[in-house]
């Protein structure tokens, strides 16, 4: 089946929010007497904010009664952080314009919460070419369970099949191929070497690297 849709995750992808969750997340954990170290932070990059608190509340030992709090503490200092200090990745404009060029339908599926999809994309200036948007925080599962990117590409009214998604996570990755989905990579620099990314359609080191031949290449 031909390609026709593009769905984007936004943390990290879009936007470089990645060390902004991370300064939130520690400036709240603090208040509990927990300190993650980075390769612990990472190993959790790409799942909802309460999964992210109750992992690591159940790995420290803290009572999971305390856990809404802290992740309501945690998206509403990230989001703070976002508006004031958010950085748009490189090629956002380019990839955009690029699948609007082409007619392709255009979502945006992330574990993140809705106000956080809201303002990304006012901060990019896409409201009037995202089709659909789908948010995973009240699914019974968040990445990397498909679910999120089935619900965006029912939005779409698009087969599985015929999407195609750009993510940076590892969770992510795993979420698009388990919809059925081609996916793109764009991984952090530190990390672009892991052999996991084996999984992908494709690998690229920017959004602004995506071209033509690229795209020829995933619709073969």
């Amino acid at each position: 089946m031909n390609l026709d849709t593009v769905i984007f995750d936004i943390d990290g992808l879009l936007i470089d929010s990645e060390p902004l969750w991370n300064e939130a997340a520690d400036e709240v954990f603090k208040q509990y007497g927990i300190v993650l170290t980075h390769q612990q932070y990472i190993s959790t990059t790409g799942l909802r904010t309460k999964e992210f608190v109750d992992q690591w509340f159940g790995f420290f030992g803290i009572s999971k009664d305390k856990s809404a709090e802290a992740e309501q503490r945690i998206i509403t200092t990230v989001l703070k952080k976002i508006e004031t200090r958010g950085v748009i990745m490189p090629g956002v404009e380019h990839i955009i314009n690029f699948f609007f060029q082409k007619g392709f339908k255009i979502g945006l599926a992330t574990s993140s919460p809705p106000e956080l999809i809201d303002l990304v994309v006012k901060m990019i200036g896409a409201g009037t070419y995202i089709n659909a948007t789908a948010s995973a925080q009240d699914l019974p599962y968040g990445k990397p369970h498909p679910q999120v990117y089935l619900d965006c590409a029912a939005k779409l009214d698009s087969s599985p099949t015929s999407c195609l998604c750009f993510e940076d996570s590892f969770n992510g990755m795993i979420a698009a191929k388990a919809a059925r989905m081609k996916c793109v990579v764009v991984p952090t620099h530190s990390q672009i070497k892991e052999e996991r990314w084996g999984a992908a359609d494709l690998k690229l080191s920017s959004l602004q690297n995506f071209g033509e031949l690229h795209f020829r290449g995933l619709q073969a």
